[in-house]
């Protein structure tokens, strides 16, 4: 007998958090509003009710946010070396075996121009909130 542990919402709920911050916090880095909203379009990293179906186990829940944690740290740091390249195809590979669209290639990143840092995404979190 096999047992299998089925994932939580708490590891769903992390899986979106980790999407969300990937449009709101990586991607501004690379790309512009235009872009980003295509990729929207074009659903990259988009989540649906099927991939919490596909990824229901306990360990697949973790290989995804895994998955999107190494993405996240590559390219926030910006680390473009040989060992990068094959972390960061390990896991693009890892999200596409669980049906996510991840489309980029290691270069796009490694050969973009970073966006300025004087540019106002409407992708970005807020630098500060208003308190009531």
């Amino acid at each position: 007998m096999k047992i299998v542990f089925a994932s939580t919402p708490g590891q769903e709920k992390r899986i979106v958090e980790l999407i969300r911050y990937f449009y709101s916090d990586v991607m501004p880095l690379y790309f512009n509003d235009s872009e980003i909203q295509r990729c929207r379009e074009e659903k990259v990293l988009q989540i649906t009710r099927e991939h919490f179906e596909t990824f229901s186990t306990l360990r697949d829940a973790f290989r995804v946010i895994t998955s999107l944690q190494t993405l996240i740290s590559i390219l926030e740091k910006g680390c473009f070396s040989e060992r990068y390249c094959t972390l960061y195809w390990k896991n693009v590979s890892i999200l596409s075996d669980f049906g996510f669209n991840f489309p980029f290639d290691f270069k796009e990143f490694e050969e973009s121009a970073p966006v300025s840092h004087d540019y106002i995404s409407i992708y970005s979190k807020a630098a500060n909130s208003i308190l009531f």
